[in-house]
């Protein structure tokens, strides 16, 4: 077996053990907070964009917005696909380097537009990016973290993201069009001269035969001293030595050194495991979990609040970022299942609230308790984020199996990456088309499948190994 740390230990992932995986974790989340940034800056700007004083000259047309908006979404479409095609071909540092060069160009093409064209070209490239962040750090971290704090690192993503997107939408809002890109473009050009100091993971090295240094790799996460050179018979008997030797037996027995083919995906276990990774999907995207945020100026108007849209949103942000440092502080005590079919549920009530808020209240009443839709959405910001939000990357990488890791989770995000669009086209349409009760309905009704199914055959993957 494995080292497995003491319950001591995994009380705290400030230990000794963990150091480097954690310093690994918050170096890499960087470009997680950058691609946050990248987001939160869309909406305080298109404002402007859309203004008499657009830097830019004329103001943009409604059509303008709406793709300077979606093309983010195509280009993490792309970058899901190339960025997991390139995983096992490059090794994941070649790969994070190659994260930073189109977040440092889309902030150049903002500064310097001339036209809409520059932004178009500016989105999809921060979207290719925000699309290789979701499948090259997860990996990364479930691959350098042990089984006590993988959760733990693993979930932290979304809460960069979240930081990112709150400090990026305050940013957008008070500072000028064109101080922001000078500033933000230094972050990623930080992430590259950091990532110079982490090592190529040992999965990565011990496939390609390089056991050498997937050794040296080893010892470095885990915090490890190396056994003496010199000393053989000593270096047999190590402590260290024999830990990683049981690892490198693990892995490789997973099968992968061996060539991928299409009997690794078309097998029933598999299937299964595709299967309910489509379902966490949807029910992630059409539970509202992305899309009623990026609408929540619109729900508060429905619901007749009358407080500042901005502080509004800046609150919902503060919220969720309040769940996801819940879920980073549970989720190796309860594990995975416990809290994504928790904040599922709660996540399908506080939806329910909303539409029974807008059919049973009268005007006069929300308008007299305009605090009541403020503190429903928190609710649903904290209950979402506690699972729904910051859980889906770690689970669907413990789900898949070591060989078809990379691929398997790039497929996942392309079709993540997918129902966001398809969530961010169909929620707007329907809230005004078919109203706001109807489209919380139907996000409550996406929620309860979910509960059952996932509550049904979704497995606990708490203690998975990363080497099967």
């Amino acid at each position: 077996m494995v080292f497995e740390p003491s319950p001591t230990q995994k009380l705290s992932i400030f230990s000794a053990r963990y150091r480097w995986q954690f310093i690994a974790t918050m170096t890499v989340h960087i470009m997680t907070l950058t691609h946050g940034l990248a987001v939160g800056w869309l909406s305080p700007s298109l404002r402007l964009l859309g203004s008499e004083d657009s830097p830019l000259g004329p103001p943009l047309t409604i059509v303008q917005a709406s793709w300077v908006g979606s093309l983010i979404g195509l280009g993490s479409l792309s970058g899901n696909i190339i960025y997991g095609l390139l995983l096992d071909r490059i090794g994941r540092k070649m790969c994070m380097y190659i994260l930073a060069i189109p977040n440092m160009a889309y902030w150049v093409l903002i500064y310097t537009a001339q036209d809409v064209n520059y932004l178009y070209a500016g989105r999809f490239l921060a979207g290719m990016s925000g699309g290789g962040v979701y499948v090259v750090l997860p990996i990364f971290i479930a691959e350098i973290a042990d089984n006590g704090v993988r959760g733990a690192l693993s979930s932290m993503a979304m809460m960069y993201v979240s930081m990112g997107v709150v400090i990026g939408f305050a940013l957008a809002s008070y500072l000028s069009y064109y101080l922001m890109p000078c500033i933000i473009v230094a972050l990623p050009a930080i992430f590259m001269l950091s990532v110079i100091g982490l090592r190529e993971t040992p999965q990565y090295l011990l496939k390609h035969g390089r056991d050498g240094e997937a050794e040296r790799s080893y010892y470095f996460y885990k915090n490890l001293t190396p056994p003496a050179p010199n000393d053989k018979e000593a270096a047999h008997h190590d402590a260290a030595k024999m830990e990683f030797d049981t690892f490198r037996l693990q892995v490789l027995s997973g099968g992968v050194t061996q060539s991928i083919t299409w009997r690794d995906f078309f097998n029933v276990p598999t299937i299964k495991i595709f299967g309910l990774i489509f379902v966490l999907i949807i029910c992630n995207q059409l539970s509202g979990s992305f899309a009623i945020f990026n609408y929540t100026s619109h729900i508060f108007a429905e619901l007749g609040n009358k407080l500042d849209p901005n502080t509004c949103t800046i609150v919902v942000g503060a919220a969720q970022l309040f769940g996801i440092l819940c879920a980073v502080i549970l989720v190796d005590r309860l594990g995975r299942r416990v809290l994504l079919l928790t904040s599922m549920a709660g996540m399908g009530l506080g939806e329910l609230a909303i539409a029974l808020l807008k059919i049973c209240c009268s005007p006069e009443f929300l308008e007299e308790n305009g605090w009541l839709p403020l503190v429903v959405m928190c609710f649903i910001a904290v209950i979402a984020s506690v699972g729904v939000i910051s859980l889906i990357f770690i689970i669907i990488i413990e789900l898949l199996p070591a060989k078809i890791r990379s691929l398997g989770t790039s497929l996942s995000m392309a079709t993540f990456s997918a129902f966001i669009f398809v969530s961010l086209k169909i929620y707007p349409t329907m809230i005004y088309d078919e109203g706001l009760p109807a489209t919380m309905f139907m996000s409550s009704g996406m929620c309860l499948f979910g509960f059952i199914v996932l509550g049904l055959y979704l497995p606990e993957t708490k203690n998975r190994l990363m080497t099967h």
